[in-house]
């Protein structure tokens, strides 16, 4: 008759069980990924795929009983942590669509809002468009495999132990807000920059020729020079935006 101990039992679970965790709750805030679109069972297959193939790279779990008082403290550390550095890749992304509804705002495109059903709010459509615009950049550079080599390297930096919520101290994520601003002002810096210098001419134009309607030239023109400086400025999108993700993700390394 074959008969497991509980020892063994646990020294085949745990490697397995705080990866998928982790991994599963990344999924579940995650940009792309963690969208409703994607469905349940996917994400619990893909996390188990990872958490299983990277049983060589990860540091040894200590044994913990499953039904001791210590195990809920542990699976909550999972699931803050992976939460936390999904929400961390969600701040690039709102950094990015902050900085479309600026640009929107200074184009007066900002009347145009319609319902997102990714956020279940309320979007303007640059703010929308730079949203759809940096979901492909993030797949497209590899933005993916970033976050799920954070997610096994926050295992080196942050392991499974006595401490579960050592994380919150070391990483604070609470300051987080704070980036969403600076790195999108950072982006719409140059189109805001641009939009200014518009309008200051339709300004000075409408003292020196005062018969112009300014009202009636002006949003046409603040358009078409915002709508032709995010076409130019598009292709530069992706510098900010790596350089964004990658300093959010290195609180995890």
């Amino acid at each position: 008759m074959i008969s497991f101990s509980e020892a063994q039992i646990l020294g085949w679970l745990t490697p397995v069980l705080w990866p998928f965790l982790r991994v599963l709750a990344l999924f579940g805030t995650l940009p792309v990924l963690g969208q409703r679109s994607v469905p349940m069972r996917v994400r619990v297959a893909l996390a188990f795929l990872i958490a299983l193939a990277t049983q060589a790279t990860l540091p040894p779990a200590p044994p913990i009983p499953l039904d001791s008082a210590m195990t809920l403290l542990v699976v909550l550390q999972q699931l803050v942590i992976g939460v936390s550095l999904g929400l961390a890749v969600r701040v690039v992304f709102a950094a990015v669509e902050f900085a479309g509804e600026l640009i929107g705002l200074q184009m007066g495109l900002n009347f145009a809002g319609f319902f997102d059903p990714a956020t279940g709010g309320q979007t303007t459509a640059v703010s929308r468009f730079f949203g759809v615009t940096v979901s492909w950049l993030f797949i497209v550079t590899g933005g993916h495999l970033m976050v799920i080599a954070g997610v096994i390297q926050s295992f080196h930096s942050f392991p499974v132990g006595s401490e579960p919520f050592a994380f919150l101290r070391a990483v604070q994520p609470h300051r987080w807000g704070a980036e969403i601003f600076a790195t999108g002002l950072w982006i719409a810096l140059p189109l805001v920059a641009m939009l200014l210098f518009v309008n200051l001419v339709l300004g000075i134009a409408s003292r020196v020729a005062q018969q112009l309607n300014i009202f009636a030239i002006g949003f046409p023109i603040t358009l078409g020079v915002g709508l032709v400086g995010v076409l130019f400025t598009l292709p530069l999108l992706q510098a900010p935006f790596t350089m964004a993700l990658e300093r959010m993700l290195a609180q995890f390394l």
